[in-house]
């Protein structure tokens, strides 16, 4: 199965102003993931009973609502069993991974084939599907594109490029393809940043082929928007 991502980067805009926000991993997951760890390494067998709450904030260097988060999230990958009164007990080393996990893991050209699978797919469905207030949003994050392209805000336009393209697969009407295309995209940011060193010229050039997008999108018309979109696969990116 297909591996993805780690960093979840989303733009809002309000008024003149636009917001970035940066989600991190919180202390809870970093212990899960600690906790897998010392799991992995046999520092905890299966069977074998966990420390105390007290003694896991000691060792871990958090408070107790990490802890508990931790245990839990642990919990539902079934790596942890809770029994009330006893204690937490060590049940599997096998760990299920969400897609969501699994993108934390991932190589970039895996998710990115993954993208371009799905993109002339998407944007025809869209062109069928998209409501309104849909379309509003897609073309909100066209403008932001081209306005922070001609200002050479890079990390903005980046940012509003992918979104533009998440709104595309909000409007294509099949939930499990938005939320696989909206996964997968979040991991194309870090390989912007990467290769375009802060520059947006190609991001100028190309708003046009994206506005080609929207316009065909707009006009209902699925067969232009799946080319135009597997253009920009192959040809802007």
């Amino acid at each position: 199965m297909i591996k993805y991502l780690k960093k979840v980067i989303s733009l809002h805009s309000s008024d003149d102003k636009t917001y970035m926000q940066i989600q991190r991993k919180s202390l809870a997951q970093e212990v899960a993931e600690r906790l897998i760890q010392g799991i992995t390494n046999e520092e905890y067998a299966v069977g074998d009973k966990l420390p105390i709450e007290p003694e896991l904030m000691k060792i871990y260097g958090v408070g107790r609502s990490s802890i508990r988060e931790a245990i839990k999230i642990l919990s539902i990958k079934g790596v942890l069993s809770v029994q009330q009164g006893v204690g937490t007990f060590v049940t599997s080393k096998n760990i299920q991974e969400s897609l969501e996990d699994q993108i934390n893991n991932a190589e970039f050209n895996e998710v990115y084939e993954v993208r371009a699978l799905l993109d002339s797919k998407i944007a025809a469905k869209a062109a069928v599907n998209r409501s309104e207030k849909e379309l509003e949003t897609i073309k909100m994050y066209l403008d932001l594109r081209d306005r922070f392209a001609k200002d050479n805000q890079a990390l903005e336009c980046y940012q509003a490029d992918i979104n533009f393209h998440i709104s595309i697969a909000e409007a294509c009407g099949n939930t499990l393809l938005k939320e696989i295309y909206r996964i997968a995209s979040k991991h194309i940011l870090r390989t912007f940043e990467a290769s375009h060193n802060n520059n947006t010229d190609s991001f100028k050039l190309s708003q046009k082929i994206h506005t080609d997008l929207y316009n065909a999108i707009e006009n209902k018309d699925s067969d232009t928007a799946a080319r135009i979109a597997q253009l920009i696969v192959e040809k802007v990116y």
